[in-house]
């Protein structure tokens, strides 16, 4: 595998380029899909929200950090999620997402570089469309999870990623309702819906 600077530079550079889009996200989509909704499609009705995915090299892998979030949170409580929240008046997504992961796990603004955006994603069970940020850290942040929002730290390599074997499928029933739906096994962590989207375009973007 290349190494971090030469896979940063290379991210970087096809973040500039047309995305993957649509056509990468619905590779990790439930079956049956939860709406038919584009986010330029809902973009004056929706919940803003702006999401970190962050890469950092350790242990001579190149990782990125996941939450898995506590039963207190308003929403999507307990599941798998970048770091992120709803975007406040006046700021754009590039900030929200900053500053939500300086308030859930204690990565300061100043110690991160933004690469670019992927695409942003519509969330139709929470009305939320979300703006994933992608940025790079020169070393591992000195994580320290926030009691109420996050109740565990996930750092993921990126290379268990882009393996296809770590991608399964199975039936599940959500919201009374059988539900066929892919996701990426990480060791006993099932990373799904609206996570697993963003983290297939990214992927892709890696895999042209």
């Amino acid at each position: 595998m290349p190494g971090f600077k030469e896979i940063i530079n290379l991210l970087e550079k096809r973040l500039r380029g047309p995305l993957p889009g649509l056509m990468a996200q619905l590779k990790m989509v439930t079956d049956p899909r939860p709406g038919n909704k584009v986010y330029h499609e809902v973009e004056d009705t929706s919940i803003k929200a702006g999401v970190l995915v962050l890469l950092y090299p350790w242990i001579n892998r190149l990782y990125l950090v996941l939450t898995r979030r506590t039963d207190r949170v308003d929403l999507h409580q307990a599941q798998i999620s970048f770091p992120g929240g709803r975007q406040e008046e006046g700021e754009s997504s590039d900030q929200t997402a900053l500053r939500e992961a300086h308030e859930e796990i204690n990565v300061p603004p100043g110690s991160i570089q933004i690469l670019g955006k992927l695409t942003p994603l519509y969330i139709p069970p929470s009305n939320y469309c979300i703006y994933p940020i992608v940025a790079t850290a020169n070393k591992r942040p000195d994580f320290k999870p926030s009691m109420h929002e996050v109740a565990e730290v996930i750092e993921v390599p990126l290379d268990h990623l882009l393996d296809p074997k770590n991608v399964r499928k199975e039936e599940w029933t959500i919201r009374g309702v059988e539900v066929l739906v892919p996701f990426y096994l990480f060791k006993e962590q099932k990373i799904w819906g609206a996570t697993a989207m963003v983290l297939a375009e990214l992927v892709e973007l890696l895999s042209q």
